[in-house]
């Protein structure tokens, strides 16, 4: 197996292991998912894929380099979406938007832009803190793996063909 290849499927495995984390919280701890946590889940799923998909096909320079780089976009996008949920977790109460109604109440009754608008923008209970580690709240920590997941696609986009810099 070559290099960048390994490098692809352990992305791979790692959006997977953050998927499984996400269903623990969500199963086991029994913490419901705000529109922004499920958004994430959404752009780490499709990392993940983007990152299995290039394992398979194991493409040459070019494949690769488009794989990668869309890895990176996407990961931004996941970013951006993070950073967007620390932000409002740490909004003064009087601040935070108003809680929207379930999730399956607004995919029923509203447009889907309106659904996507919510999901990626937050509501009131994006702003709940439920978990810390470390000083990171999940959101925190998803911030992190995304830009993690970004360094790795970057760091494929900067290989050369036999693996290295």
């Amino acid at each position: 197996m070559t290099g960048v290849r390994v490098i692809f499927l352990l992305g791979f495995m790692g959006c997977f292991a953050l998927l499984l984390v996400a269903a623990y919280f969500q199963f086991i701890e029994e913490l419901e998912p705000c529109p922004l946590c499920i958004s994430q889940r959404i752009i780490i799923l499709a990392i993940g894929v983007i990152f299995l998909v290039a394992a398979v096909h194991n493409p040459r320079q070019l494949g690769r380099r488009i794989y990668s780089g869309v890895i990176v976009g996407v990961a931004l996008i996941g970013a951006s979406v993070s950073a967007r949920h620390v932000w409002l977790q740490n909004l003064p109460a009087d601040e935070v938007p108003e809680c929207s109604p379930g999730l399956a109440y607004v995919f029923e009754n509203f447009p889907l832009a309106e659904t996507l608008k919510l999901m990626l923008s937050g509501t009131g209970e994006c702003a709940d803190i439920a978990w810390v580690f470390l000083g990171l709240t999940i959101p925190g920590w998803t911030f992190v793996a995304f830009l993690v997941l970004g360094l790795v696609g970057l760091f494929t986009l900067l290989t050369r063909s036999g693996g290295e810099l």
